[in-house]
């Protein structure tokens, strides 16, 4: 084995034991992919004897990430699955579970993503509510399948302003990287 891929792996180990990251994946995300998951995240949720409140939004905050990544990645290649392409990490530290993803977005959509997020995380607790409120009576449904909760269930959810990076690729595309935090 090439020594230079042991020494990523044995480094990716030692981060993720750092940064205490209970779950970690990357490829496609399907509905399959959700329910594992999701399945996943309750048993090691049980183990850890988290509160009832704790375990539900960090269970839903989880799924609403996954289905935007499912929903709205973009594809860097003609030859990639129908289904959105990232990464997930659950981790946690003392007083929050973080959840991170992220996923390739075209460089065109960066600023809608950054309005929608700045927007939601300047909200108050009633704006969202009034906010997600009328998302739903309008019922419009973009081109990727959604009506434009996703980032206002998440802070609606975690109480906590998202937080977001993106780093480039190349001139067209970039990867779009999520944090939701959750108070234990």
């Amino acid at each position: 084995m090439n020594l230079t891929f042991i020494d990523f792996v044995f480094n990716f180990f030692t981060n993720i034991r750092s940064h205490n990251v209970n779950i970690i994946y990357e490829g496609e995300i399907s509905h399959e992919i959700i329910k594992a998951f999701t399945s996943l995240a309750e048993k090691d949720l049980k183990a850890r004897k988290e509160a009832n409140p704790t375990k539900k939004k960090v269970f839903n905050i989880m799924v609403e990430c996954l289905q935007n990544i499912s929903k709205h990645a973009d594809c860097l290649t003609q030859t990639q699955q129908k289904n959105g392409r990232g990464i997930l990490l659950v981790s946690e530290n003392d007083k929050q579970f973080i959840i991170t993803t992220g996923n390739v977005v075209k460089v065109k959509s960066i600023n809608k993503i950054e309005q929608e997020i700045d927007n939601v995380n300047s909200l108050t607790k009633e704006q969202l509510r009034v906010l997600f409120k009328q998302k739903l009576s309008t019922g419009r449904l973009s081109k990727k399948e959604g009506a434009g909760l996703g980032f206002i269930d998440m802070k609606r959810k975690s109480n906590n302003k998202l937080e977001y990076n993106f780093k480039s690729i190349d001139s067209n595309y970039s990867f779009f990287i999520l944090n939701a935090f959750i108070d234990k």
